[in-house]
C-alpha cells in the first residue's frame, strides 16, 4: 500500500467532495478533521534585554513551529528566522538580535510558521535601542509579581499594576525576580480582613504548589494571561531576574525542604526546572548561555536544559548600564550570618565579574539591580538570615563581609554614581 502525504490526502479529499453529491455527506462530516489551524500567540511577544545594538525576541506559538521575525526600522526592513518551538521548550522560542543601529524605534511582527510553512498568528512588538550620545532615559522596576494568593482578579481589570508602569512609556522594564510565586498557591476566591471577596482566576498549574516542570511552565502561562501583562511586554523591553518564589521561599542550593506540601524536597531538582521554566520564558539570550564554575547545582533541568548566564550586563546609552545579579546559584546556605569568614551570596567569580564591569563602565550611572535586599532583615525562621543584613550593629560578618569587599573595591577603583 502507497503511503499519502498530508497534501495528497488533502486534495483527494476535496477531490471527492467535489465529485459527485452521493460523497458530499461524508466529506462534510470529516471536513473538521481536514481545516487547517492556524498556530496563535496565545502568551503574546515580548522584547528583552535591549542594549544599543542588540535584543532578544520571543513568543510562544500554541503547537510546533518555526519563530519568524520581520524587522522594520524607517526605511529599512528584513526577516530574519528563528529556532523552531516544540514541546521541549514549551512552545517557546527566540530570536537574538545583533547589529541594530544606536538610538533607532523598531517594529517587529513576529508569527510562528508550521511544518508546511503556512503563517500563523501575527503580532507586533515595539522597542528602541538606546543611543551612543547623552539622552535622557527612563525605565520602570518592580519584583513580586501575583505573589501571597493575590492573582489576577478580573473585577479589577487583572494586573493594572503592569497597566501603570506602562502608561509612564518607559525606556525599558527591570523586573528583579519573583517573576511567580511557585511555591503560593492561587484560591478562586480570598477573604480580606474587612469581609470583603477578592476573586482570582485559576488554572490547573497555580492550584497547588509547582514541583513539576509543567507546574512551574504553568505558572508563567499564567501571569502571561493577563491583558496588562501582554500589552506592557509588548511595547517595552524587559531585563529579567530571578530570585526565590520562582523556586521555593528563601532557598539555597543543596537545602532540602520541610515542607509537607512537597513530595520533591530536593530543592536542587526543584530549582533547575524552576530554571528551565523561568529562562524559558524571559527575552534572555544564549549569548549568556555559558556555564559557570560552581552554578551546576541548581543547573541542570530535566531534559538537558542548558541554563543562561543570569547576572550581566545590559548597556543602555552613555548615561546608563544596568547590572543585573543572581543572587541565588551561588547562595551559600542561610545562618545567622554571624561568620567571622566571608560567606557568599555572590560567589567569587560573580564578584569579581561585577567589580571589574562597573570599574570599566563608562556611563554616567551605573545601576545595579540586586534581587534581594541589602539593608534589611529578612528572617529565615527564628535564627537564620535570608539576606546580606544579620542584625548585628557591628563590623561585618558572613554575607556582609562579600558585600564589603564589592564596596571596597569600587572605591579603590573611584567609581561614581552607583545605585
Amino acid at each position: 500500500m502507497t503511503d499519502l502525504g498530508r497534501r495528497t490526502l488533502l486534495t483527494s479529499t476535496a477531490g471527492l467532495a467535489l465529485g459527485g453529491t452521493a460523497l458530499a455527506g461524508a466529506a462534510r462530516a470529516a471536513s473538521p478533521a481536514l481545516v487547517r489551524r492556524r498556530l496563535t500567540l496565545p502568551s503574546g511577544v515580548m522584547s528583552g534585554d535591549v542594549t544599543t545594538r542588540s535584543g532578544v525576541l520571543w513568543a510562544r506559538a500554541d503547537g510546533p513551529g518555526r519563530l519568524v521575525a520581520e524587522i522594520s526600522s524607517g526605511r529599512r526592513s528584513w526577516h530574519q528566522l528563528g529556532p523552531r518551538a516544540s514541546a521541549a521548550t514549551d512552545y517557546t522560542a527566540k530570536i537574538e538580535l545583533d547589529g541594530l543601529a544606536p538610538g533607532r524605534e523598531y517594529a517587529v511582527d513576529l508569527w510562528f510558521e508550521d511544518e508546511d510553512g503556512h503563517r500563523g498568528e501575527t503580532r507586533r512588538a515595539t522597542f528602541s535601542t538606546a543611543a551612543l550620545h547623552p539622552a535622557a532615559t527612563t525605565f520602570v522596576w518592580t519584583g513580586d509579581s501575583c505573589g501571597q494568593g493575590w492573582g489576577i482578579n478580573p473585577d479589577l481589570g487583572g494586573l493594572v499594576g503592569y497597566r501603570a508602569m506602562h502608561q509612564t512609556r518607559p525606556d525599558f522594564f527591570l523586573h528583579s525576580g519573583d517573576s511567580v510565586y511557585a511555591d503560593g498557591p492561587i484560591q478562586a476566591e480570598v477573604t480580606e480582613p474587612d469581609g470583603q471577596v477578592w476573586h482570582n482566576l485559576v488554572t490547573e498549574e497555580v492550584s497547588k504548589v509547582a514541583e513539576t516542570l509543567t507546574e512551574f511552565r504553568g505558572r508563567h502561562r499564567y501571569t502571561q494571561l493577563d491583558d496588562n501583562v501582554r500589552a506592557m511586554y509588548a511595547e517595552v523591553p524587559l531585563i529579567s531576574q530571578w530570585d526565590d518564589h520562582e523556586t521555593h521561599n528563601n532557598w539555597y542550593p543543596g537545602q532540602i525542604l520541610d515542607d509537607d506540601r512537597y513530595t520533591e524536597r530536593r530543592i536542587d531538582v526543584l530549582a533547575a526546572r524552576a530554571r528551565q521554566a523561568w529562562q524559558e520564558n524571559m527575552p534572555i539570550g544564549s549569548r549568556q548561555a555559558r556555564p559557570t564554575k560552581g552554578a551546576g547545582r541548581p543547573a541542570r533541568g530535566d531534559s538537558g536544559f542548558v541554563p543562561a548566564r543570569i547576572y550581566r550586563k545590559v548597556p543602555r546609552g552613555a548615561h546608563l548600564d544596568v547590572f543585573c545579579l543572581d543572587m541565588r546559584t551561588f547562595k551559600d546556605p542561610n545562618t545567622p550570618g554571624l561568620e567571622q569568614q566571608e560567606t557568599h551570596l555572590l560567589g567569587q567569580e560573580q564578584v569579581d565579574w561585577l567589580i571589574r564591569e562597573v570599574a570599566a563602565s563608562k556611563a554616567t550611572w551605573k545601576v545595579i539591580a540586586a534581587d534581594l535586599p541589602l539593608g534589611l532583615v529578612v528572617p529565615d525562621g527564628t535564627v537564620n538570615q535570608e539576606s546580606l543584613s544579620n542584625r548585628d550593629p557591628g563590623a561585618p560578618l558572613g554575607k556582609e563581609l562579600e558585600l564589603a569587599a564589592v564596596l571596597s573595591a569600587f572605591k579603590r577603583h573611584g567609581v561614581k554614581n552607583v545605585v
